[in-house]
C-alpha cells in the first residue's frame, strides 16, 4: 500500500481532459474522469464539504496517476473507477485564503480565520435530489446524481466519499451499515495503516445520534439523512430537520446491488487525547472544543491571533501531514477493495 501510495502522492500535476458533468451555482465546471474497463466498480468522491482540502487534492493526484497507466495495468484491467474530485467548486474558492496547493500541512490560525462551511441545507453530501421534482437542490448535485444515474447501468460495488475534519485525535473511518458485521480486512487493514505510520486513532462514543453507532476504536457507523432528521426532530427543530436530503452514499445505494459506502475523516490538526476516556462526555474531547471554541473568537482579531500560535502550542496540537492523510485515504479504498473480495463483490 505504502510504495503505491507514495507514487500516486509525489506525482506531477498535469492536464487531464475531463468530462465536464456540469457547472456550479457560480458557473464553475463539475469534473468527472471514468478510467478502467473491469467489473469491479468504484465511485470516489471529493470536496462534499468544501473546508475539507485534502480528498480533492489526493483524487487530482490519482486523476493523473490514473492516466499515466497503461490499458493493461491491473488498476485498470480489473476495475472501473468512477472520480469526481470536487463536488464543490465555489466552496474551494471561498475557503482559498487558507487551503494552499501542494501543501505539506496547514497553518491552524489561518484555517480558524478564513474557514467557511456550509450548513444544512447547502451542505453538498446531504443535499442530493429526494427526487425528479426536487428543485431545491443544487445544481452541484444534480449534475453528479445525474452523472451516476444514467451513464451506469449495473450497481456499483464500493463507493468511497473522501472528508475530512479540523481537528481529532487522529483517522476516523465510517462504515456503511449494512456492511458493519463484515468488515473485519477492512478494520484490520486501517488499523496497519495508521499505526505503520504512528498514529492513533480518533475513537468517539456518540451512541447512534445522526447515525453514528461505534464499532470499535477508530470505527463507526456513516450517518444517515434519516437519522439526521430523526435527530433534529428530536430537539424540536423540524426547520433545520427538512434541509437534509440522501447522502452521496445513499444515492449509490439506491442504483441497485449492496455496495459497501465508505467515508474517510482525517484531521488536520491533532489533538492529543481525544477518546482515551470515551465518555460520552469524553473530558479531554470536551476541553479541546472549549479551546477551539475560544480560539475561533481570537482568530477574528489581528492582536489575538499572534497569541494563537503559542496557545496551540503549549497544548500540543499539531498539524497531521497532507501526504499521511493521502496514504491513509488510498489505504481505506484498498482496504474497502480486499473486504469486497473477500465476501465476494458479484
Amino acid at each position: 500500500m505504502h510504495h503505491l501510495a507514495k507514487e500516486i502522492i509525489s506525482i506531477e500535476a498535469s492536464p487531464v481532459i475531463p468530462s465536464v458533468l456540469g457547472t456550479s451555482r457560480e458557473g464553475r465546471e463539475i469534473e468527472g474522469y471514468r478510467f478502467g474497463s473491469g467489473d469491479f466498480k468504484i465511485s470516489l468522491i471529493g470536496g462534499c464539504h468544501a473546508d475539507e482540502p485534502v480528498g480533492p487534492a489526493f483524487l487530482r493526484k490519482l486523476v493523473c496517476y490514473f492516466s499515466s497507466l497503461t490499458e493493461t495495468n491491473q488498476l485498470l484491467r480489473n476495475f472501473s473507477w468512477w472520480i469526481v474530485p470536487h463536488a464543490n467548486p465555489d466552496g474551494e474558492i471561498n475557503n482559498s485564503q487558507w487551503i494552499l496547493p501542494e501543501s505539506e500541512s496547514y497553518d491552524p490560525v489561518k484555517y480558524l480565520q478564513y474557514v467557511v462551511r456550509e450548513k444544512p441545507g447547502e451542505d453538498v453530501e446531504f443535499g442530493f435530489p429526494v427526487d425528479d421534482h426536487d428543485s431545491g437542490a443544487r445544481p452541484e448535485n444534480w449534475t453528479i446524481s445525474h452523472w451516476w444515474q444514467t451513464e451506469s447501468n449495473t450497481p456499483f460495488h464500493l463507493h468511497v466519499s473522501l472528508h475530512g475534519m479540523g481537528f481529532a485525535a487522529g483517522p476516523w473511518h465510517l462504515i456503511e451499515p449494512a456492511w458493519e458485521h463484515d468488515c473485519d480486512v477492512f478494520m484490520e487493514e486501517c488499523r496497519r495503516n495508521w499505526e505503520q505510520l504512528g498514529y492513533l486513532p480518533h475513537d468517539v462514543e456518540r451512541q447512534g445520534d445522526k447515525g453514528f453507532r461505534r464499532l470499535g476504536r477508530g470505527f463507526c457507523t456513516r450517518p444517515d439523512s434519516g437519522e439526521m432528521k430523526k435527530y433534529f426532530l428530536g430537539k424540536g427543530d423540524k426547520k433545520t430537520a427538512a434541509l437534509f436530503r440522501p447522502s452521496s452514499m445513499e444515492v449509490i445505494r439506491s442504483l441497485g446491488g449492496n455496495p459497501l459506502t465508505l467515508v474517510s475523516e482525517m484531521p488536520l490538526f491533532i489533538t492529543p487525547g481525544v477518546g482515551e476516556c470515551l465518555g460520552p462526555p469524553d473530558p479531554v474531547g470536551e476541553m479541546w472544543k472549549k479551546e477551539i471554541t475560544r480560539w475561533q473568537v481570537m482568530a477574528r482579531t489581528e492582536e489575538k491571533r499572534l497569541q494563537l500560535a503559542s496557545a496551540m502550542k503549549n497544548l500540543k496540537l499539531k498539524p497531521m501531514p497532507v501526504s499521511h492523510q493521502m496514504e491513509l485515504q488510498w489505504g481505506m479504498i484498498i482496504a474497502g477493495i480486499r473486504q469486497l473480495k473477500k465476501t465476494g463483490y458479484s
